[in-house]
């Protein structure tokens, strides 16, 4: 290790080129060793976090400038890549039966935010490694970001404490999810498959094919059926005889019609008494006028519009489905609001669906460029935010959002808005990817690297097991609290308990831990509802048991 060290030092200290290499190899070696795999579980992106700290531990430094700017600006990227993903998804996952997972989830964070405060008076710890603790018992990165970037602007400035914390109970933190899980699944394991109570609507849409055998439907327009203007629910086709056709608002239907609806599968089962038995698929005697076409939206002049002001079915005689974004995908509503890059399911004759190809332009190509200008000038409002003082009763300092909170809400706003004037706020999966994991991989290797010099000897000593002991706790109060409350008052099945536990956690190891143990989907969709919620209330809870713990 001494010729590593003389081969770092051949760089001028300090020097720019000296910070590259040491940052390189530790991102390197903490990728390799979080990409390390048992049983679908590893450290992930917290493997840097370890590669930082035992690079530290040997002894390698750079200059204190250059690390402060790495890391913060590589905690900006972050949090606003992370924005951009999540926002889709944050305002639509608080509708409906979704409410009630993430008040659910909402309830875990508290009171995992309560514990952590808790402990610091009883175990008399130190706030920075209260926010530590804290932060890695709950698996979440940002959290930590955010109680660093108050820290900074206190008097205890930038404290080892904290990084020494995160990276001692975050090993107890993917532990605890995980047994908690299991004893989830032991205790309170459902009998059947049905899903219960607050489960959400969100989930893959799926199609059923029901014929009319209820006589009150008999000519009667789907305009003035009720319950086809259920939420979540589209026909997407009419099978009259040997004529298909997509329907609009005006169309009748008769008995022995087949229609096909597309929405969730939780719900689709509901309309079988209302409109007949399920049906099977026909193949048609004739190739089928009727066909179906994935389009992206990239043309500025339909971004912000609903479906509903498109009027696709009456103009073009077509009927969106379907709509992905963010990798998420969902039943196209009346309300559904487009955005640039969405993927749209359409359902139609070839000649209406090439119309609104024309229509939504439908150039991939468009999506490749990454919007360099709205990128730059969502991170300058997101830092301005971010550095706006917010005064709370009770606090002795003002909470600031910082770089971790700032970028994160304008992304949250950005991602709903889809453009402003020349302004196009999306960024395709892959270019979101790059960002996010490039961002948190140079803030978690700084923040090692900080870390590192003494870290063997805090947890190797007393201090180091009562942190840890606490780190159990702030784990696994919560999410047993969540368990019982999640069963007893929302009464939810085991699989979407275990995904709302997961999410709020922001643990995707535990995510697919519970996803290898359940036969449906149901983990993942819970998983997916709270996420976005849940990261925004850890962000700012951090900042808050910062502030609350200084004296």
């Amino acid at each position: 290790m001494g010729n590593a060290q003389e081969f770092v030092n051949r760089f001028v200290p300090g020097s720019v080129g000296q910070a590259i290499l040491v940052l390189s190899a530790v991102v390197a070696l903490g990728v390799g060793l979080g990409s390390l795999r048992y049983r679908k579980l590893g450290l992930g992106s917290a493997g840097v976090l370890f590669a930082g700290i035992f690079f530290g531990q040997l002894g390698f430094r750079i200059d204190p400038a250059i690390l402060d700017f790495a890391r913060d600006f590589g905690l900006l990227l972050f949090v606003y890549s992370i924005g951009l993903q999540v926002g889709p998804s944050f305002f639509s996952s608080l509708r409906g039966r979704g409410l009630g997972l993430n008040l659910l989830a909402g309830f875990i964070v508290t009171l995992g935010t309560l514990t952590a405060l808790a402990l610091r008076y009883l175990l008399n710890l130190s706030a920075p490694a209260a926010a530590g603790l804290l932060a890695g018992a709950t698996t979440n990165t940002p959290s930590l970001a955010a109680a660093q970037t108050v820290l900074e602007a206190t008097p205890l400035g930038q404290n080892d404490y904290l990084g020494m914390g995160y990276a001692v109970a975050y090993p107890f933190g993917i532990a605890g999810i995980i047994t908690v899980i299991l004893l989830t699944r032991a205790v309170f394991r459902s009998r059947s498959g049905v899903i219960t109570g607050a489960t959400l609507d969100a989930g893959r849409p799926t199609a059923m094919d029901f014929e009319v055998r209820n006589v009150n439907l008999a000519g009667r327009t789907l305009a003035e059926i009720p319950f086809l203007a259920h939420e979540g629910v589209v026909v997407s086709r009419v099978r009259r005889g040997k004529e298909v056709f997509v329907p609009t608002g005006t169309t009748a239907l008769a008995l022995h019609d087949r229609i096909r609806l597309v929405g969730q599968v939780q719900r689709l089962p509901e309309f079988e008494a209302l409109i007949g038995p399920r049906a099977k698929p026909d193949a048609p005697q004739a190739p089928s006028p009727v066909t179906t076409k994935r389009l992206y939206v990239t043309k500025a002049a339909v971004v912000g519009r609903t479906l509903a002001e498109l009027a696709l079915e009456t103009t073009h005689g077509a009927v969106a489905t379907r709509v992905t974004r963010s990798g998420v995908e969902f039943t196209a509503r009346e309300d559904t609001c487009l955005h640039v890059g969405d993927l749209l399911l359409v359902v139609g004759p070839q000649e209406a669906l090439e119309a609104v190809a024309r229509l939504v332009g439908n150039e991939p190509k468009a999506l490749d460029h990454p919007p360099l200008l709205a990128l730059f000038a969502g991170i300058f409002c997101g830092v301005a935010l971010g550095a706006v003082p917010i005064f709370l009763p009770g606090l002795p300092a003002p909470v600031r959002l910082g770089l971790a909170g700032g970028p994160l809400i304008v992304a949250l706003v950005a991602s709903q808005l889809g453009r402003v004037g020349p302004l196009n706020w999306y960024l395709t999966p892959g270019a979101n990817f790059v960002l996010r994991e490039f961002g948190i991989a140079m803030f978690l290797a700084c923040v090692g690297l900080k870390s590192g010099h003494g870290f063997l000897a805090t947890v190797l000593s007393a201090r180091g097991v009562l942190w840890a002991a606490g780190g159990i706790l702030i784990t696994v109060v919560p999410l047993l609290a969540g368990t019982l409350l999640g069963r007893k008052a929302f009464r939810l099945d085991d699989a979407t308990l275990s995904g709302v536990l997961a999410g709020s956690m922001t643990d995707p190891p535990a995510l697919a831990f519970a996803s290898s143990l359940s036969e449906s989907e149901e983990p993942l969709v819970a998983y997916a509802a709270v996420y976005p919620l849940t990261m925004v209330l850890r962000v700012f809870f951090a900042q808050v048991l910062v502030l609350l713990t200084l004296g």
